[in-house]
């Protein structure tokens, strides 16, 4: 049957009655009208809902839910009125079982997508569940806006740039959100100009609160439009005498409307350069735009599963690629020879360098750059690497680092990966040179589709 001449009879708005088959590799729920795909955000498989047409193409459908008929068992009958709202609940109307269950078929199916050698026998691992499934995020990253004279701060509405006030969000830890609306109403007692998307007027745009669970503190950043930030002095003032958990405020510059949410320029206003958190019994310092895994409860269990899948002996010499501030290769820096670690950002290398020497951590040498450009050097200087773990960000390896790494294959790579698309794509071409052990699905991030994968390799 020609799909081309299905989408063209269809317009947006129609409607047909739709039963779910499966998640798709982005979360939402798949079905399919007269041979043709349709991708239903919230949808969930065996949902028999009626379905509304949002977006058009020549072989798909998006669509929305308008009705659930008959909602399938894995559907979750306590889904909170917010994960109809906004984005970071994508999940929340699948019962936590199912959810688990779920990101390991997201996995397969990046797998089955990209084909790398060998996929079909790949051994995964049943997804290792969250510590805790609500309250568990570290961080509170909420634009702030006027609109119509009034004083938002939350999340976008989904699909949209409509921004929602929040005051609760179920997966945030407690303290963040009440330290965050705590610090909206100052903004508003204080009048301070916030960033209006329509007349482009305005200074503050970003509150940005992360939460240390070891030692019950708050790093707070203000990303402003300009350096100029009206009123701080009284606002740091408030916050000291309202908010005692504070312990760090900064201010970060980020000009542009869009594209990066951070800007290069951060400046400490008040208090500490760091936060400090414990993981695994290391204790580590996190300046403000420094990487922290979201999920602090489940980090040391992630960890944890990185050392099993690499099994460092004091033989090792490893490279901690994409390294943040330096936390993978300092909880097993006392297990092996040396640690090199390669990070692009300047800040965290200087927390790195600084987190080595907080935990008498001497075999640790760091480096600023991109991994594809200092690796080669390192094994130009001979430094015997045999073992590496890659951290790298959504887009996954660089194209040159993969080139590297199958043309210098090392006895064990482990790659921690957040992204089973870009992940199954760089196995593509690392199962030319690395035999895959297995791959174990770990969840950072519940009530959303996201899922954390440790892959073991070794050297063919």
């Amino acid at each position: 049957m020609n799909t081309n001449n299905i989408t063209q009879e269809l317009k947006v708005g129609d409607r047909f009655p739709l039963t779910i088959k499966r998640i798709g590799i982005n979360g939402e729920g798949i079905g399919f009208f007269k041979h043709v795909i349709v991708f239903v955000p919230k949808a969930v498989p065996e949902d028999v809902i009626v379905c509304e047409i949002t977006d058009i193409h020549e072989r798909f459908l998006n669509g929305r839910i308008h009705k659930i008929r008959k909602p399938g068992r894995f559907r979750n009958p306590d889904t909170p009125e917010l994960a109809n709202q906004v984005g970071g609940l994508e999940f929340a109307h699948i019962n936590y079982k199912d959810q688990l269950h779920f990101k390991a078929n997201i996995l397969r199916e990046s797998l089955d997508k990209y084909k790398p050698y060998a996929h079909d026998k790949y051994m995964i691992k049943p997804t290792v569940g969250s510590v805790q499934q609500e309250k568990y995020r570290n961080k509170a990253q909420f634009p702030i806006q006027e609109i119509d004279g009034k004083i938002r701060c939350g999340l976008y509405k989904t699909g949209t740039q409509e921004l929602v006030d929040l005051t609760e969000m179920p997966t945030q830890m407690d303290l963040t959100m009440q330290a965050m609306r705590k610090i909206v109403q100052m903004i508003k007692d204080l009048d301070i100009p916030v960033f209006n998307p329509e007349t482009k007027s305005g200074i503050l745009s970003m509150i940005v609160i992360r939460e240390s669970v070891e030692f019950n503190q708050l790093q707070v950043t203000f990303i402003t439009r300009s350096p100029k930030f009206v009123k701080e002095h009284q606002l740091i003032e408030r916050i000291q005498k309202e908010i005692p958990e504070v312990s760090s405020i900064s201010q970060n510059v980020n000009k542009e409307d869009k594209g990066a949410v951070w800007g290069d320029e951060t400046k400490l206003l008040w208090g500490d350069k760091y936060l400090q958190e414990d993981i695994n019994g290391y204790v580590f310092n996190f300046s403000p735009r420094a990487f922290l895994q979201l999920n602090s409860l489940q980090t040391d269990k992630l960890y944890d599963l990185v050392n099993q899948a690499l099994e460092p002996n004091s033989r090792d010499v490893l490279l901690d690629a994409y390294c943040g501030v330096g936390t993978i290769g300092i909880t097993m820096a006392e297990k092996v020879k040396h640690v090199y670690g390669i990070e692009i950002i300047p800040e965290a290398i200087d927390d790195a360098k600084e987190n080595a020497k907080l935990n008498n951590i001497t075999n640790a040498d760091y480096y600023v750059g991109s991994t594809d450009e200092i690796y080669p050097k390192l094994l130009k200087e001979g430094k015997g690497v045999n073992a590496i773990v890659v951290d790298p960000p959504r887009t996954g390896l660089d194209s040159k680092l993969l080139a590297t790494l199958t043309r210098n294959p090392v006895n064990k790579l482990v790659y921690v990966s957040c992204n089973p698309s870009t992940l199954a794509k760089d196995l593509v071409k690392l199962s030319d040179a690395y035999r895959v052990v297995y791959l174990q699905p770990v969840d950072m991030f519940p009530q959303t589709p996201h899922v954390e994968t440790i892959v073991k390799m070794i050297r063919r």
